[in-house]
């Protein structure tokens, strides 16, 4: 996989097939070494919400992936744990992964991924997404309207990632639901 800058331009989400998941698994690997999830679990979070799941496709190939899903507010989905059910009655749009190679950073490609899955919560209803910001993302989805929420019961499953992992939150703009 090359990460040509000048590719760029062609770059565009879209929505993930079940082929996509062996790129899927290998930029995780790249993208995320610290946070392995096996990929049977990557393949149940597209089994459990496709319409959360992209796949970036750069002239160069596959360039990044999001995973996301309807979630309970307040509940951190373990890493390389099934997620089981969907909750019948949702309060969050959970974003679990947003991953970007190298080459595939800049242009506001991550910002265009933010937007989809914020019109993908507005669809279904739901005000609030949530995530966990890791690997010094933090000023990136502040930049979009996410906030740290803290909570004293987050603490154990925040320090499963990493002592910097934080739990953070945004308003779902009614807007939204038309990109």
């Amino acid at each position: 996989m090359t990460t040509d800058r000048a590719a760029a331009p062609a770059a565009g989400w879209r929505p993930m097939r079940e082929a996509d998941l062996g790129a899927v698994v290998a930029i995780a690997g790249a993208v995320h070494p610290g946070y392995p999830e096996r990929p049977a679990i990557l393949a149940e979070r597209l089994h459990r919400h496709a319409p959360g799941c992209l796949l970036l496709e750069t002239a160069a190939g596959p360039g990044g992936y999001v995973l996301s899903h309807p979630w309970r507010l307040w509940d951190i989905p373990k890493l390389d744990t099934p997620l089981g059910p969907l909750p019948e009655a949702p309060d969050a749009y959970y974003i679990h992964d947003l991953a970007l190679l190298p080459g595939a950073r800049g242009g506001g490609r991550g910002a265009a991924a933010v937007v989809l899955l914020l019109a993908e919560a507005a669809r279904l209803g739901l005000g609030t997404a949530a995530l966990v910001a890791v690997g010094g993302s933090v000023p990136f989805w502040a930049a979009r309207g996410f906030a740290e929420a803290t909570r004293p019961a987050l603490r154990a499953s925040l320090a499963s990632y990493d002592a910097a992992a934080r739990y953070m939150l945004a308003p779902v703009p009614v807007r939204a639901a038309v990109p």
